[in-house]
């Protein structure tokens, strides 16, 4: 199969993660081509740690690895979309996702 993905100039791509059970989003990282290929060989989630420059394997140290189930990539090829059955909390504070804060919409003070 010939599947042309867009890298950005640093050669990352986004990488939104799944709960491929309940469909809700745990996180987005970045992967760069040998975290996708390792991801694909291993069949759990390596990233591209843009901070510290350099691999890592999700729950390498935590134990909260991602099981992964498939890889979708979107339209453009510039974003992949995995669902993965997690082992624990993907967030690094704990919590089961990285989006539990919410933020306002709209204008609460408007009244038309």
């Amino acid at each position: 199969m010939n599947i042309n993905l867009r890298f950005d100039d640093r050669g990352l791509i986004a990488a939104v993660v799944q709960d491929a059970a309940t469909g809700e989003v745990l996180m987005v990282a970045w992967m760069n081509d040998e975290a996708l290929h390792l991801t694909q060989t291993t069949g759990e989630t390596h990233f591209w740690s843009r901070s510290r420059g350099e691999l890592w394997h999700k729950g390498a140290t935590s134990g909260n690895v991602q099981r992964v189930r498939e890889i979708r990539y979107d339209c453009d090829g510039d974003a992949l979309l995995l669902l993965v059955e997690p082992a624990g909390p993907a967030c690094h504070t704990g919590a089961r996702s990285c989006f539990y804060r919410t933020m306002p919409v709209g204008d609460a003070d408007n009244d038309g």
